[in-house]
């Protein structure tokens, strides 16, 4: 089928284990996709990704991108419409003057700067978590690094890719929120916390204007530079895409969930589950005070955002499902990992509510939400639990929200209005069953669109096409309420009384369990 690339957008995320490429229509229709797999990776105690992977990885998952749109398509990927970057978000990147890394990537699975959050917080009235770029940037000036004398730029991993691609140092506003707070009334930094930030410093015996350090604040739908000859040559050095394609601000992982699953307005919220798991509560009012365990983040186009963040989601579930699969192939099998995935899943539907007595801590790191600095995996039960395999993958999927569930419940406590969440993330793709379980977990209906399991390449697709098609006055969520996703198909699940209680069962056993794993630190 022939398509006008001039009217497509183009989104591409470096998520925790998948950097992918998806590209749309002017329909908001997926037309063709490209991946590389990468992981993190622990060195000299710091969680971080080499920076070579990343043009490496951004390299071959716009290839396979190109190669798929030649095959279902018939031609070449010359030219697009739009392109928008999107990353996971916080850690710390820093540069010199030239661009010039001076330590290792620092990722927001790091717990490394509780002195510094702790003193950020309370200077500011504003929760400053372990995992932000300011909080990364406070605990060097802490520790005196001496690489903080050649500093001139911080910036999150998609500000970083943005720059290589279009030379403008900016962000979009909701990725930039994870990096220091922002004002609401004026969708900038906040200037305020900016000048206590400098002074704190100044005391550490650092002279210098944080506003000068981080990149420019930008709201989606605004122009945001445009592809360079050198940024077409990184992204594709076959030569065969065009430099000048127009770019919108880059975003964080939370945004483009936001945008994947049309849940920008007040009363709405989304859960995004993989590596990690977060989820985001568009806010109609301030919180009360201030929660060690709550982010305040904003939307895309710079509405307050409620963001539970928990570090630890599906690693350790992975882990125990190649266990599986190599107990399989000692019999000689040898499963497609997809297959086994939903076998194992659905298997899961047959576990008791409360997965028979079984509780399992996923903690592969630190969590902040519950106040752990680093993690041991836990499986624990009592000598009369029904060990079974259902219950046994039901338990390990119940894990992946039970601390999600524990930063809800603040919310609830806080009278937060929420109507629905809506999931995404590859957890989600198996349907209706982590759907379901989620369900039980919040206490409120989950929603799962068709492109559940991919939402953030997707919601980064549908950010560049909201700068590219966008109608004066046009709110980001007026575009995707009305031309996205007003005849979108997906799934409700309710949650059942019965899965409710089941939940609520393991949680106060999983309560117990995390006495076990704070014994052991």
């Amino acid at each position: 089928m022939q398509i006008d690339l001039k009217s497509c957008s183009l989104g591409m995320e470096l998520g925790s284990t998948r950097i992918k490429a998806v590209l749309i229509d002017a329909a908001h229709t997926p037309l063709a996709q490209g991946e590389f797999t990468w992981e993190n990776r622990l060195q000299n105690g710091i969680w971080t990704y080499p920076m070579e992977e990343v043009r490496q990885g951004v390299q071959a998952a716009y290839a396979a991108l190109a190669a798929d749109v030649q095959a279902k398509h018939g031609t070449a990927l010359s030219v697009v419409g739009c392109i928008g970057v999107s990353a996971m978000m916080h850690g710390y990147l820093a540069f010199d003057e030239n661009w010039n890394l001076l330590v290792p990537f620092r990722t927001w699975r790091n717990t490394m700067t509780a002195a510094a959050a702790a003193e950020l917080t309370a200077a500011f009235g504003f929760n400053i978590p372990q995992r932000w770029s300011v909080a990364h940037l406070y605990q060097a000036m802490l520790n005196r690094e001496p690489h903080l004398e050649k500093i001139a730029h911080i910036t999150t991993l998609a500000g970083y890719l943005h720059f290589l691609l279009t030379g403008v140092n900016a962000l979009g506003v909701g990725d930039a929120s994870g990096m220091f707070p922002i004002d609401s009334a004026t969708g900038q930094y906040d200037a305020a916390m900016l000048e206590k930030f400098n002074e704190l410093a100044a005391k550490q015996g650092y002279a210098l204007d944080l506003r000068t350090l981080l990149p420019a604040v930008l709201c989606a739908g605004a122009d945001a530079g445009a592809l360079t000859e050198t940024g077409a040559k990184l992204l594709d050095p076959t030569g065969v895409l065009q430099p000048g394609v127009p770019f919108c601000p880059p975003e964080g992982d939370a945004g483009t969930g936001m945008a994947a699953t049309d849940s920008v307005a007040p009363r709405t919220g989304n859960v995004s589950a993989g590596t990690s798991i977060f989820a985001m509560v568009v806010l109609e009012k301030p919180l009360s005070r201030v929660y060690p365990e709550i982010d305040v983040v904003t939307t895309p186009d710079g509405a307050a955002v409620a963001m539970v963040h928990c570090n630890n989601c599906t690693s350790d579930l992975n882990a125990w499902v190649n266990l599986l699969a190599e107990s399989a192939a000692l019999c000689g099998a040898t499963p497609d990992k997809s297959a086994l995935y939903e076998t194992l899943f659905r298997l899961s539907l047959l576990g008791a509510p409360d997965c028979g007595g079984i509780a399992s801590v996923n903690y592969i790191s630190g969590e902040g939400v519950t106040h752990f600095d680093a993690g041991i995996p836990l499986l624990l039960r009592h000598p009369e639990s029904n060990f079974s395999l259902a219950n046994f993958m039901r338990a390990q999927i119940y894990a992946a929200f039970a601390t999600l569930a524990l930063g809800l419940d603040i919310l609830k406590q806080e009278n937060v209005a929420l109507d629905i969440l809506l999931g995404h993330g590859g957890i989600f793709k198996t349907p209706g069953v982590a759907q379901q379980y989620l369900a039980a977990a919040a206490g409120v209906p989950v929603t799962c669109l068709e492109t559940a399991g991919e939402g953030g390449p997707y919601g980064m697709a549908l950010l560049a096409a909201y700068r590219l098609h966008r109608r004066d006055g046009e709110t980001l969520a007026d575009y995707l309420q009305t031309r996205v996703f007003a005849k979108a198909a997906g799934e409700t699940v309710t949650p059942s009384p019965a899965d409710k209680d089941g939940f609520a069962a393991f949680l106060a056993q999983y309560k117990t369990a995390l006495q076990a794993e704070r014994a052991l630190m």
